[in-house]
C-alpha cells in the first residue's frame, strides 16, 4: 500500500517540484530507487506548511459537538492549547494521511493521566498485527500504557491510540503543525516497517 501511495501522491509532486518532503519520505524514495542521491533540494524546511490545507476541527470531548473549524493559522498554535482546553479534542483530516493509510486522527489530553493521546484508524491488513506491535514496542519509550491496538472488523481498520509523549522528537513546546508532522513521520515509519517485514 505505501509504495502505491508514494507513487501516486508523492512522486508526481517531486517530479513537478511542487512539494518538499520529510526526510523519511526522501529516504524511502532513495531506498526504492525512485529518486537519485543528487536530489538534495527536496527536504521540507517548514513542517507546518505540509498541513496548511488540512481540515482541522476543535470539538467537545463529552458531546462530540463542534466548537470551531480552524483555519491553517491554527497550526501555529502551541500543542499546549489542549492542556489549556482539556474539555476539547482536535480532529484532523489531510490528503497526506492517505499516503500512510490513515483516515483521520484526533489528539486530546487524557483525563486521567494528563498525557497527549493520539487516536486514529490505520489501513493495514489484519495479518500485520505482529509487525505493528513490534514497531510500537521498539519505538515507544518504556511506559505501562504505551498504546492500544484493536482490529475493527466493521471498518477493516486498526484502531490505534498511543501516547504522544513517547514518540521520538515530540516536544511539548512544538506547534500543532509541528506535532502533526512528528506524528505523520512516526506513522510513515510504522507502515514502512509493517510492509517491509
Amino acid at each position: 500500500m505505501l509504495k502505491e501511495q508514494v507513487n501516486q501522491i508523492i512522486l508526481p509532486l517531486v517530479e513537478d517540484k511542487k512539494e518538499l518532503l520529510f526526510q523519511v519520505e526522501i529516504d524511502y524514495l532513495k531506498k526504492h530507487e525512485l529518486i537519485t542521491d543528487d536530489m538534495t533540494n527536496l527536504k521540507v524546511e517548514n513542517p507546518v506548511s505540509r498541513f496548511h490545507d488540512a481540515y482541522i476541527e476543535r470539538s467537545d470531548k463529552e458531546t462530540d459537538e463542534s466548537i470551531a473549524v480552524e483555519e491553517s493559522d491554527f497550526l501555529n498554535e502551541s500543542i499546549t492549547h489542549l492542556k489549556k482546553h482539556k474539555a476539547e479534542f482536535i480532529y484532523v483530516e489531510s490528503k497526506w494521511f492517505d499516503v500512510i493509510g490513515v483516515d483521520s486522527m484526533s489528539v486530546e489530553i487524557d483525563d486521567v493521566f494528563g498525557t497527549y493521546d493520539v487516536m486514529l484508524g490505520l489501513k493495514l491488513k489484519k495479518k500485520a498485527e505482529n509487525f505493528i506491535k513490534e514497531y510500537l514496542d521498539q519505538q515507544l519509550k518504556e511506559s505501562e500504557f504505551k498504546y492500544n491496538l484493536i482490529f475493527n472488523q466493521q471498518d477493516g481498520l486498526w484502531d490505534l491510540n498511543f501516547k504522544l509523549e513517547l514518540v521520538e522528537n515530540f516536544n511539548e513546546n512544538s506547534s500543532i503543525g509541528d506535532t502533526l508532522a512528528t506524528i505523520y513521520q512516526f506513522l510513515f515509519k510504522l507502515v514502512q516497517f509493517a510492509e517491509e517485514k
